[in-house]
């Protein structure tokens, strides 16, 4: 079967390092590019986040960590202040 395939001027210049490097021809490249592509999983492997132990103590909710943050540095202020006093 013959088929006419239009190809990006970057994919020939790939085509034809990957023909140089194998010493095979331009179709015996063609076909096993399909063949690879057609073969291969569908999507990547989903991406997981790794998870690190953070020592946290009990009682203490990260969900809420601008809020602690907040609490924290209001102690911190206050305590400034009365050093100052």
């Amino acid at each position: 079967m013959r088929t006419t395939v239009t190809l990006d001027e970057d994919v020939v210049g790939e085509i034809r390092q990957l023909m140089r490097e194998c010493g095979v021809g331009f179709k015996q490249i063609i076909n096993e590019l399909l063949r690879r592509g057609l073969r291969a999983p569908d999507g990547d492997d989903p991406y997981s986040t790794p998870v690190f132990d953070l020592g946290v103590r009990p009682g203490i909710d990260l969900n809420k960590a601008l809020e602690l943050a907040a609490a924290m540095d209001d102690e911190i202020a206050i305590c400034k202040f009365e050093v100052a006093k």
